[in-house]
């Protein structure tokens, strides 16, 4: 039996192609225009707004919709290989020693409702995503924190003014969830003329974007339907004529669609049996693409709490957890895989091995680990302490990691419940200090840039996605002198320093496993190439379906009609 398999590893810091036979070579095949693509999501969506949300759930069915200023280039996305979106040319390099960048806007771009683009909606964009107003979340902000000014010089020129030049500014441009809007959309007022913030809030529930693909529906719990924009920017694309994406939170149910002609792909991943049984059920049928994946697994003590004050309590807690065990265990049922420090393994950046091993819960004697643990819970007069972990209603890797904690923290001694709830309420506990005790902390990011996304670990009151509500100038220091540092070797130097004070030191942050991603798909599903990341290169625009010319009509009129 012939199956094609695509296996990506991250070699200091770059994507490197291989499959059982050597070098993948990159397709010579010539698109075919039309169909409709199938996706299954395995998530609620829980608002439209790229720049609220941080989830695939949102990202898959909504992001095919939406245009950025540059993106990774979708032939090569495993590179930090940036090209323009809806600016033109080349990716533009810095001027005023290293602090202005000047886009240049394409001409012609138009949003779904027929309203031309300028440059005015880029900068409307950016401030909302770099300066939002006092109630408006802007869950990246914090890694934005080079940026002074956005200003458009004429209608088809942005320019970004930094404080401080920065490696990390072009990174977080090409952050997928950077949808541009329409500066008209984002200056509505109220019909009713209750909300002031009205055009800020208004994506969270309404779609006008540039993308490959206009909206036509979403019925929640169904599906999001998508038709080919006619007027997209990009020549000859989209190739499909639409996209489906079907709801469906049990991975059970997604395998099976995928297994039975339903569905075609599912953009975030399958644990390694589900693999395995799709390749033996569908041989030549299915294809397997395999990535390194950006994406952390871990967890925080809220320390609005007593409990989890006390650094003691935090240290123990991940002083229980049997790491090296899990890589063993846990990824053969779960997309996790490889022990790590806050940098994706592999990366330049990455931890080496035996420094890990230094840190509280990373020593390879797992009971002398224990012990330790145990010593400091009764130091802390915590022997005993009960909390709820909160977690969220998918099953992989959350309820299957979650699990495995709640039996880790037993075995010192700690009473723990777990309370799974779906996408929706979940992320609107994370945002609720109150609502939580130890809270499911996955920091998964886009673009690999160990440096900017350091910003998930500083203080809350600079950082949105700090799950842990705690206050550390330290790591802010450190996190702007990082992003400051221009020499690769004290960048590395600050980076060491950052990791064992978020890790150990002072225990924020219990970083579990790292995530593994395996995205089986129909064969005949071409172009889309797999990205370290489940937030890269979902545009849509560059997927074509290998299928008869009769079979393309037939989804085209299933789906859309005609």
């Amino acid at each position: 039996m012939k199956t094609s398999f695509t296996r990506l590893a991250m070699t200091a810091g770059l994507g490197a192609a291989v499959a059982a036979g050597g070098i993948v070579a990159a397709s010579a095949e010539e698109p075919k225009q039309g169909g409709v693509l199938r996706i299954v999501v395995g998530s609620k969506i829980p608002s439209y707004d790229g720049h609220r949300e941080s989830t695939f759930g949102m990202i898959h069915p909504i992001r095919p919709f939406y245009s950025l200023l540059i993106r990774v280039n979708p032939d090569d996305p495993q590179s930090s290989n940036f090209i323009c979106d809806l600016c033109e040319g080349d990716v533009p390099t810095a001027t005023n020693d290293g602090k202005t960048y000047t886009f240049k806007i394409r001409q012609g771009a138009e949003f779904h409702d027929g309203t031309p683009l300028t440059a005015h909606d880029i900068v409307a964009t950016y401030n909302k995503i770099v300066f939002p107003p006092e109630g408006i979340l802007s869950n990246r902000v914090s890694r934005f924190a080079m940026v002074e000014k956005i200003s458009a010089p004429d209608d088809f020129t942005v320019q970004f003014d930094l404080k401080y030049a920065s490696p990390g500014f072009m990174p977080m441009v090409a952050t997928p969830f950077n949808f541009v809007y329409a500066k008209k959309d984002l200056e509505r007022v109220d019909p009713e003329g209750k909300d002031p913030q009205y055009g800020m809030k208004w994506h969270q529930n309404n779609i006008n974007g540039t993308g490959a693909f206009s909206f036509v529906e979403h019925q929640p719990g169904s599906h999001v339907l998508g038709k080919r924009h006619e007027k997209y920017h990009h020549e000859g694309k989209p190739y499909l004529d639409g996209f489906k994406a079907i709801s469906a939170p049990k991975m059970s149910v997604r395998i099976q669609a995928i297994r039975g002609g339903r569905a075609d792909i599912e953009f975030r991943g399958f644990p390694p049996k589900s693999r395995d049984d799709l390749v033996k059920a569908l041989g030549d049928d299915i294809t397997v693409q395999e990535s390194a994946w950006n994406c952390t697994f871990g967890y925080a003590g809220n320390q609005t709490k007593p409990l989890f004050q006390d650094k003691r309590v935090r240290q123990a807690m991940t002083l229980a957890l049997d790491r090296w065990g899990a890589s063993n265990y846990l990824s053969k049922i779960a997309i996790v895989k490889t022990v790590g420090g806050l940098a994706l393994p592999g990366h330049p950046l990455a931890t080496d091995e035996a420094t890990l091993k230094t840190y509280y819960g990373y020593w390879p004697d797992i009971e002398k680990s224990r012990e330790k643990a145990r010593e400091l819970l009764k130091e802390a007069g915590a022997e005993g302490a009960s909390f709820k972990i909160w977690n969220r209603a998918v099953d992989q890797p959350y309820k299957v990691v979650g699990t495995w904690m709640l039996d880790q923290w037993k075995q010192v001694g700690l009473n723990v419940e777990q309370v799974v709830v779906p996408t929706g309420p979940w992320y609107a506990g994370l945002r609720d200090p109150d609502a939580f005790d130890v809270a499911i902390w996955p920091s998964c990011q886009s673009v690999v840039n160990p440096i900017v996304d350091a910003g998930a670990w500083i203080s809350k009151e600079r950082a949105a996605d700090n799950r842990g509500y705690y206050t550390d100038p330290v790591l802010d220091e450190w996190y702007d002198q990082m992003n400051r540092e221009g020499d690769p070797a004290k960048q590395a130097e600050l980076y060491r320093k950052f990791e064992k004070r978020v890790l150990h030191d002072e225990a924020h942050f219990g970083q579990v496993l790292w995530w593994h991603k395996i995205n089986p798909h129909r064969s005949f599903v071409k172009g889309w190439k797999i990205a370290p990341s489940h937030y890269l290169n979902q545009s849509l625009d560059q997927v074509w379906l290998d299928v008869p010319d009769e079979e393309r009509k037939q989804r085209t009129m299933d789906e859309l009609g005609g």
